[in-house]
């Protein structure tokens, strides 16, 4: 399997040493408690794995509890800004299944990427000691997806190219139909139940097949 790119967090604009350090912090911590969990994770750990002093990492972060937050915030807003900053609009004349299809497949490949699916695990074992961690992956993960979709199918709706009364509904049952599967094997069976390429796009096209038997005007 590919070997995924360390998370970056840096926010585009210009560097200082702070921001480079909580950087760092971030990056150190996701790579740690992705592997040890949250118990079995030190401040000094991550202090070493990020080359910082642990009294910096306390600068940033008061406790292990909020870098522990922070971090879950942090990749999930990374990995949800990859599927929907930069989504093309539908113009008159495209394709409106190849168009929904490439939407599906963003989604797909972003959420199976190994270190998401590590990272959904994580919250799931942490969530009744953290119940934040929860919330803060529902909002920027399917939350928002369903909101943007949402907001895609409005705009449908109004050109009359999609027959959809209630668009959250429609999104979050477009949601669904193409994560599900997918997902809860990947979830439940490992990295080797990550669909290949061919597999996503072809579970994708049929998923989009079946919203638009519903929706399609």
């Amino acid at each position: 399997m590919k070997t995924e790119k360390p998370a970056d967090f840096l926010e585009a604009g210009p560097r200082d040493r702070s921001a480079d350090k909580r950087s760092s912090i971030l990056n150190a911590a996701a790579e740690i408690f992705l592997n040890g969990g949250f118990l079995g994770t030190s401040m000094d750990e991550i202090a070493a794995k990020a080359r910082v002093a642990k009294q910096t990492v306390y600068a940033h972060f008061s406790n292990k509890r909020d870098l522990f937050v922070a971090m879950v915030s942090a990749l999930t807003n990374q990995a949800s800004d990859r599927v929907h900053v930069g989504v093309p609009e539908f113009h008159e004349g495209d394709d409106l299944k190849r168009y929904l299809t490439d939407y599906a497949v963003r989604q797909l490949q972003v959420v199976l990427t190994p270190r998401i699916i590590r990272l959904r695990r994580l919250v799931i074992s942490e969530v009744l000691r953290f119940p934040e961690l929860g919330e803060a992956l529902y909002s920027g993960g399917p939350g928002r997806s369903i909101m943007s979709l949402a907001a895609i199918f409005e705009r449908l709706a109004e050109r009359g190219v999609l027959a959809i009364r209630n668009p959250s509904l429609a999104a979050s049952q477009f949601n669904w139909l193409v994560m599900s599967a997918p997902l809860n094997r990947a979830m439940l069976l490992g990295d080797d139940a990550i669909p290949s390429a061919s597999e996503l796009q072809k579970h994708a096209a049929e998923s989009v097949q079946l919203f638009l038997a519903a929706y399609r005007q």
